[in-house]
């Protein structure tokens, strides 16, 4: 797994040089959060794959391709992974507040994008904002600015 990783960021980004490999870990870090909320309520739907890809593809301006062996791998991360510190940790180490603010922001897109909230969306929203530090008025303006009408 690890290899698939590092032979996906060499492949793709080698000799770019404005690009550290922290960087690739963290943009895998990122992705593989949402997937976590996107598969929470047990019911990946293609809205909620669409946003992932949208997404991730805006914020770190990735082509189709690479947006797409991203995504793939970081679905395989997040079936894999024991838990969610490893994601958070590493986020929490290298992105301000303000980058975890809007990666919270994306999440909640991710959660909205069916049109609804279940139960298991919220417990892990609320897990995701106590690891990833985020104070609870800016959790909970991201998530009245992205609830349904």
């Amino acid at each position: 797994m690890i290899k698939a990783i590092q032979k996906f960021f060499d492949d793709r980004f080698e000799g770019s040089g404005d690009t550290p490999h922290d960087d690739h870990a963290l943009r895998l870090a990122a992705a593989a959060l949402l997937f976590e909320v996107a598969h929470a309520d047990y019911d990946l739907d293609s809205a909620e794959q669409d946003m992932i890809h949208a997404l991730i593809a805006d914020q770190f301006a990735l082509d189709k391709e690479e947006t797409t062996h991203l995504l793939s791998l970081a679905e395989m991360e997040a079936r894999e992974s024991p838990d969610l510190h490893g994601f958070t940790t590493l986020i929490n180490q290298h992105w301000s507040i303000e980058e975890r603010i809007r990666l919270v922001e994306k999440m909640w897109q991710v959660v909205y994008a069916d049109g609804r909230l279940d139960d298991h969306e919220q417990h892990l929203m609320r897990k995701l904002q106590s690891l990833l530090h985020v104070p609870h008025r800016d959790y909970i303006a991201a998530k009245l600015r992205h609830k349904p009408a």
